[in-house]
């Protein structure tokens, strides 16, 4: 990606996140990242073309972040990871997950099939530890840690470390 289309990108995610994205133009984003508000359309079309870079880009960052729970073979940790997930995040990129919980209500087509392979991880690690309803215990524990993490970005979660050393103990990890 080009050092323009990254400014582009980081522009319009400040603006987005701080303004919303109906009252953000693209004048506004060309001036903020400082280009022309022609090369915002070669690269992304229109506006739309460039909240779904954004978006496409939170789905990479999101498959990035529980890759390493999807993979893991240990149900155990399986679940150990994922309840950490919400923790890992750097406080350096909250405004960019403030801004993917913002379009998440925002836009009918933010969808929650985006977690599937967590589900599926999650579910298959119940199972394999032989918990009673291990399709709804994953369900619980992926709606706890997306609230959890809106918390976490909100800066109101108290007692973070307390809060992660309860969740191990009660899932026995």
């Amino acid at each position: 990606m080009t050092e323009k289309k990254e400014n582009i990108i980081q522009a319009a995610l400040d603006l987005f996140a701080q303004q919303g994205y109906h009252a953000t133009s693209t004048s506004k984003v060309a001036q903020q990242a400082g280009v022309s508000e022609g090369l915002i359309f070669r690269h992304f079309g229109n506006k739309e073309g460039l909240l779904k870079a954004i978006i496409a880009l939170g789905e990479e960052r999101l498959r990035s972040l529980y890759a390493d729970v999807v993979l893991e073979t240990v149900p155990k940790k399986t679940i150990e990871k994922a309840l950490r997930l919400p923790f890992s995040v750097p406080e350096s990129e909250y405004d960019f997950w403030r801004l993917q919980y913002k379009l998440k209500w925002e836009l009918p087509e933010h969808t929650s099939n985006k977690m599937e392979p967590l589900r599926v991880a999650l579910t298959n690690a119940f199972q394999k530890l032989d918990y009673a309803s291990p399709e709804m215990e994953a369900e619980f524990l992926i709606h706890f840690l997306d609230g959890l993490g809106s918390g976490l970005l909100k800066n109101d979660v108290a007692q973070k470390e307390k809060l992660l050393e309860y969740l191990m103990k009660t899932y026995k990890v």
